[in-house]
């Protein structure tokens, strides 16, 4: 639970995780915004419970006709933070598959 924050500055609050791993929360983007105003956007997922768990967790954006997915695992670096690496496959609506389709990756730190 708690806030992540990625490398370019996006926000992931996770604001309750129940007893099987099935979590909820908000994502704030930093890279795409309406306006210059920040909508947050809702977020489920599942995370398998253990000392480095993987998981994985999918937005709905709230300001456009696309969703994105993340899976990764999160771990402890040297210095003892928490990080969560994943990689995320983006879909908007579009008629071509391979142009409404985008994959990338991102780190999450545990704020």
């Amino acid at each position: 639970m708690g806030t992540w924050t990625n490398e370019l500055g996006s926000n992931m609050t996770i604001s309750s995780v129940n007893s099987v791993g099935i979590f909820s929360g908000v994502y704030t983007t930093a890279v795409s915004a309406t306006n210059n105003t920040i909508v947050p956007s809702p977020l489920t997922g599942h995370v398998q419970k253990s000392d480095s768990p993987t998981l994985g967790f999918t937005v709905s954006w709230a300001f456009s006709a696309s969703t994105t997915s993340w899976a990764g695992q999160c771990y402890q670096d040297p210095e003892g933070r928490k990080i969560l690496a994943t990689m995320w496959l983006l879909r908007e609506e579009a008629e071509d598959s391979w142009k409404g389709t985008r994959v990338g990756q991102d780190v999450f730190f545990h704020v």
